[in-house]
């Protein structure tokens, strides 16, 4: 209560947002421009805080979703004058990464792994199954391309390339991202954009991440033991929270199991 008497100066606060999940678009997705965006501008325009800490534990997604939050997260901070800090929990890998470099400073815990920086498109092939199956596949289009990379269908060179040349844009737009974010910080010597993940301390030496820590000790060294944290984070609506959407929650928490997987989490 004393705290609000106007003769008394309030302890510092840090913004603390939450990135936890599969980066994807759309309302529904854990971590989306849509959902994190309304976080995010209250985290930088209520009460003057010190820092906004990103909390972060994701193992990527959507290229484009990655980008329009981090750029958001460095507007805000232009605007406002306030350092970003990230914080990595379990994972902070591909998109998750690319968020992280949106902050003035990465810290991660010493397991926490870190990296990532590549671009990746996975599909399946079933025309041989339909065709033991007596199934043929009859595809119309108007333009060559239409159909390109269909699963159903036989794979062509042409597609293949085509694609390559796609996710090799994707990659060169990442490293101009995590280049002109590190800067000097990255070793020069080392091949960091093959899409290798590594460990805290081995990532601090290859200038990926700034140090190792935790939050609140790190926070409350720099701003004071009476600092306070507002926490951001998502809200589960109505209809998730009395089961109405069982299904796709389902599915998507099968996605998510499959992405943190491919790190062993």
């Amino acid at each position: 209560m004393f705290d609000r008497l106007p003769f008394r100066k309030p302890p510092p606060t840090v913004a603390v947002i939450r990135l936890q999940g599969v980066i994807s678009s759309g309302p529904r997705g854990p971590i989306s421009d849509q959902t994190v965006a309304p976080l995010i501008e209250k985290a930088f325009r209520k009460g003057k805080p010190k820092a906004v800490a990103l909390v972060i534990n994701s193992p990527g997604g959507s290229p484009v979703q990655s980008s329009l939050i981090a750029a958001r997260v460095r507007r805000l901070s232009e605007e406002k004058g306030i350092p970003v800090v990230a914080f990595v929990e379990d994972v902070a890998a591909s998109g998750g990464y690319w968020l992280a470099c949106a902050a003035d400073e990465i810290i991660a815990d010493e397991s926490s792994i870190v990296g990532s920086i590549g671009v990746i498109a996975a599909s399946f092939g079933a025309h041989v199954f339909l065709a033991r199956q007596g199934v043929e596949r009859r595809v119309h289009t108007a333009g060559q391309s239409k159909s390109m990379l269909d699963p159903f269908r036989p794979e062509n060179p042409r597609d293949v390339a085509k694609l390559e040349a796609l996710l090799g844009d994707i990659h060169a737009a990442f490293i101009d991202h995590v280049k002109s974010r590190r800067g000097e910080k990255l070793n020069p010597d080392e091949p960091l954009f093959e899409g290798d993940v590594w460990l805290a301390r081995r990532a601090r030496e290859l200038g990926l991440i700034d140090g190792i820590g935790h939050l609140a000790p790190m926070m409350k060294e720099r701003y004071g033991d009476k600092v306070r944290f507002r926490v951001y984070g998502p809200k589960r609506g109505l209809l998730q929270r009395i089961g109405a959407s069982v299904f796709s929650d389902t599915v998507a928490a099968i996605e998510e199991r499959a992405a943190y997987a491919r790190f062993g989490l």
